[in-house]
């Protein structure tokens, strides 16, 4: 069940009403989600839930777009619970560091790990994780998705995905392409094998380094998370060549589609959610998603999304469960069609 379905902006919409109807899909999503939260067990001696701060551990650096995300949310729980909400960032090892952190925290609650579908990848990019995606962790919500965005800086000689296209097939592993994520990196490895032409993996710890370097023409294309880059877009800093997705985003209606370019195998996107370690009790969780959902439903929140083309989402713990299993298969096999082997 998705408890907000995607609204395009038509013209002479204004932001307030699309977030007022935005506001009423996800009031009765919560509505539904508490229902289904009822039949859980109390939680046993501490029904005062939360009684000190509550930490979320990201993988990502300060500056990236999930940092931004989860600065906002994070402001709209602490008002909501009157407990601090701490942003810690744990950046580095392909993510590593931060899902370890979590999956070894105490399962009390006030340790959650906001992470993307990076987490997911991960099991099928490398050949050992000290940890299990899925197995350690408990589902607490989805929050939200959006595409990938084809980004050359605004110097760049490549104006259109056909230039971009041209160049790889004529130089092969000549252009180099920045990833500071893993969704980054099988986006534009899927893209180099619909071409049937390889280029230059250039890893960096972040989106936010990765961008510094496409700016400064370091580097000459991205595929990154319209978080990380609409900003930059905006401002005339980047140029979007295309978005990796089947219909136009309404923040970026002149940027063409992959289907649209010939690329209909070029279609991946980015999502948020939030996990806790996997014996946190499931009382514990239900009060969780419950602040979680309320949080998506606050005004900074949505117009966080909708300045970012991303589509909130909110689940049941159970929705999200399913929904990563599926999440692993799709990942499994991008990542083997693509010809990426495990590191």
């Amino acid at each position: 069940m998705t408890l907000l379905v995607r609204k395009a902006l038509a013209p002479g919409w204004q932001v307030p009403l699309f977030l007022s109807l935005m506001k009423r899909s996800l009031t009765a999503g919560l509505a539904a989600s508490a229902l289904a939260s009822a039949a859980l067990p109390a939680v046993a001696a501490d029904d005062a839930f939360p009684r000190q701060s509550i930490r979320l551990v990201l993988p990502f650096p300060p500056g990236s777009g999930t940092d931004g995300t989860a600065r906002v949310m994070g402001n709209e729980i602490a008002a909501a619970i009157g407990q601090p909400v701490v942003i810690e960032n744990k950046a580095g090892a392909n993510g590593f560091l931060a899902a370890e952190a979590v999956a070894k925290a105490d399962p009390d609650g006030y340790t959650l790990l906001f992470t993307s579908n990076t987490h997911i990848a991960n099991k099928y990019l490398f050949k050992k994780l000290p940890y299990d995606p899925i197995q350690d962790f408990k589902s607490v919500s989805l929050l939200k998705e959006a595409p990938l965005v084809v980004v050359v800086g605004a110097n760049s000689s490549f104006k259109t995905l056909a230039d971009l296209t041209q160049k790889v097939r004529s130089e092969p592993g000549r252009v180099s392409f920045a990833s500071g994520n893993s969704s980054s990196r099988v986006a534009a490895e899927l893209y180099s094998q619909s071409i049937g032409s390889p280029m230059l993996y250039v890893p960096y710890k972040g989106n936010p380094a990765a961008i510094t370097d496409l700016l400064g023409g370091r580097v000459d294309v991205m595929f990154s998370d319209t978080t990380s880059v609409m900003s930059s877009i905006k401002s005339g800093r980047l140029r979007a060549l295309a978005v990796t997705s089947q219909t136009r985003l309404n923040g970026l209606k002149d940027v063409p589609t992959t289907v649209e370019l010939g690329l209909p195998q070029v279609i991946l996107g980015s999502w948020l959610a939030v996990l806790a370690p996997a014996r946190t009790p499931d009382a514990l969780v239900a009060k969780l998603n419950g602040i979680f959902l309320a949080a998506l439903n606050t005004d900074s929140v949505l117009k966080n999304f909708v300045a970012n083309d991303s589509e909130p989402k909110g689940s049941t713990p159970a929705e999200l469960d399913r929904f990563m299993k599926a999440e692993a298969i799709k990942w499994s096999d991008i990542i083997t069609k693509a010809g990426i082997l495990p590191e």
